[in-house]
């Protein structure tokens, strides 16, 4: 007689080793507001997905209403929306509004975002500094943040 006692385990641990940890992806989008006492009035937003086990993040940029061309963007973080931080990562040129992209973040950088403690920041000539800044933030699945 063949007993089979090891059977259950065997297919416990091969559905485990099989089954791929499953990667969240995380709807983020923000508005952008005037920064840094500019004059003119930028509109525009920044719509994204994190994916959470890889840590990429793809993005849209639209904007109008700058007082010129962009120079220069970046998401920075962390940081509340009232507060300044360094860059986390450039996001690179040309820049048109329209633009798309993705760029990878380390595992801190991805928490901050998800925490809503990142933005992203178009720099003009006229606001080297920054002319418009959008805080991301998470949206949830019936489209309020």
């Amino acid at each position: 007689m063949v007993r089979f006692f090891a059977l259950p385990a065997l297919l416990a641990a091969s559905i485990a080793v099989a089954s791929p940890v499953m990667a969240a992806t995380v709807r983020l989008e923000g508005h952008f507001q005037p920064e840094h006492a500019t004059t003119s009035h930028p509109e525009g937003t920044v719509r994204a997905t994190l994916d959470t086990h890889s840590n990429l993040v793809k993005y849209t940029l639209t904007w109008t209403g700058l007082s010129g061309p962009v120079v220069a963007a970046h998401f920075h973080g962390p940081a509340s929306a009232s507060e300044e931080a360094g860059v986390l990562v450039p996001i690179p040129a040309p820049y048109k509004s329209g633009q798309h992209g993705s760029v990878l973040l380390s595992s801190e950088q991805a928490q901050a975002l998800q925490n809503g403690q990142v933005y992203v920041n178009l720099h003009t000539a006229a606001l080297p500094n920054g002319e418009a800044r959008a805080q991301l933030a998470p949206v949830t699945p019936g489209g309020a943040k």
